[in-house]
């Protein structure tokens, strides 16, 4: 009764791997090489190769490969990475669980709120449908491709993530450094929504919908208490004890220097509510960005 994760060296999936085994949970690791330990299982979704056998019988199914969105311009080619990454793996794994004789109880694949494209300064839930954009489009093929595993019984919640808060790496480990040497500051307008969630909460909900029978499909993984960009560059000044631009970046700039990654990952609002963890019991361990700042710096 093996839990199964992909992407398991990542930020997420280290975390979530330590969780796991500290609840005294059997973890198998996806790999894309020759296994080195008991604990691992191959595949290569690229091949269209996976352990079928390590599949069997296992009691859940973890979801999180995909190339990194942030930390570079989008060129034509990544992009494509981008998508392929996320659509051809999740299809690999989505077809094998489909076939299995034992499948898994529940597949937990990773999504984003770029799903709902940009919202402006409505707060939406789960029942908000597709935006615009490539990452709304990547993320409609993402999650139509872990529904195959749905369709043949396998229950399954689609992750839809909003900004990781983590001390590791993800977006802070990104903005951390600019910060320290005083050059932070509000982005655009700064007044779209960022949706954040500490790593330790995005860990503990992942638990909760693993264990809860009654969630499926999309699931919003954000906290209940969404920012405005302006409040989280100050948040952000004050957990570091540094001072902050008084005047944003604009945007023609971000353009200039990030490309589409900027005008498709950074200036679009998100003003996110999680309705169904909300709606299933989850108590978060920080609503407060200040506190969940505190926490993972």
């Amino acid at each position: 009764m093996a839990i199964i994760v992909t992407g398991a060296s990542g930020l997420l999936g280290s975390a979530l791997v330590r969780a796991l085994r500290d609840e005294g949970q059997d973890v198998v690791k996806l790999v894309r090489r020759e296994p080195r330990a008991d604990d691992e299982a191959y595949w290569q979704p690229d091949r269209q190769e996976i352990d079928r056998a390590a599949l069997e019988g296992a009691r859940a199914v973890v979801h999180l490969s995909g190339a990194s969105i942030g930390g570079r311009r989008w060129s034509a080619a990544y992009k494509r990475e981008l998508l392929d990454s996320r659509v051809q793996s999740t299809r690999v794994l989505a077809g094998a669980l489909a076939g299995l004789s034992a499948p898994p109880e529940v597949l937990l694949s990773a999504s984003g709120v770029d799903f709902y494209g940009d919202t402006g300064d409505r707060v939406i839930d789960e029942s908000q449908g597709k935006g615009d954009g490539f990452l709304s489009d990547m993320c409609e093929q993402w999650e139509g491709e872990a529904a195959r595993a749905g369709e043949a019984g396998v229950r399954t919640v689609l992750m839809r993530s909003g900004l990781v808060l983590s001390g590791k790496g993800g977006v802070l480990g990104q903005v951390v450094p600019i910060f320290k040497i005083g050059l932070g500051a509000p982005l655009g307008s700064g007044k779209q929504y960022w949706s954040w969630i500490s790593v330790d909460d995005w860990v503990q909900a992942a638990l909760h919908v693993m264990k809860n029978r009654d969630v499926v499909g999309a699931v919003n993984f954000t906290s209940p208490s969404p920012v405005t960009n302006t409040r989280f560059t100050r948040a952000l000044g004050k957990a570091l004890r540094r001072s902050t631009m008084p005047i944003p970046v604009p945007a023609f700039a971000l353009s200039a220097g990030l490309g589409e990654f900027a005008r498709a990952a950074l200036l679009p609002s998100h003003r996110i509510r999680p309705g169904k963890l909300l709606d299933s019991g989850y108590r978060f361990a920080h609503t407060s960005l200040d506190e969940a700042l505190r926490a993972v710096l």
